[in-house]
């Protein structure tokens, strides 16, 4: 049976891991609801962090339901994106998006983020 959690070794834990990607981005990917900003980093693992602000998403159900949407997301392109740590801040109207929606909407960001890795690796 797969493992579908989202453990420790998926997650930036610290306030320097956040720091780092934000600090020294080398990937960004963005749309008017999302932005995606990503390193490479030294781990295995992609690993994956979120902030979704109560000031762009007030309602507690629709950030824990932004949260799950995208945790689940990762987890399905996680084997594609190879050694990054990523950060996805939520924008005003993430909320408003409906679940189909919202999910092509990441799926296309992955996508785009894992074509710019592959165009730098190739250089």
């Amino acid at each position: 049976m797969a493992d579908h959690r989202f453990g420790r070794k998926l997650r930036l834990l610290t306030a320097s891991d956040y720091k780092e990607v934000f600090g020294k981005a080398e990937f960004k990917v963005s749309c008017p609801q999302l932005l995606i900003l990503a390193i490479k980093s030294g781990y295995e693992d992609s690993r994956l962090g979120l902030v979704i602000a109560k000031k762009h998403i007030r309602l507690a159900v629709e950030r824990n339901r932004v949260k799950r949407l995208i945790r689940e997301s990762f987890r399905k392109h996680q084997q594609l994106l190879i050694e990054m740590d990523i950060v996805i801040l939520a924008r005003s109207g993430a909320d408003r998006l409906d679940n189909k929606d919202f999910v092509t909407l990441v799926e296309k960001l992955w996508q785009d983020l894992i074509r710019r890795q592959k165009r730098l690796n190739a250089r």
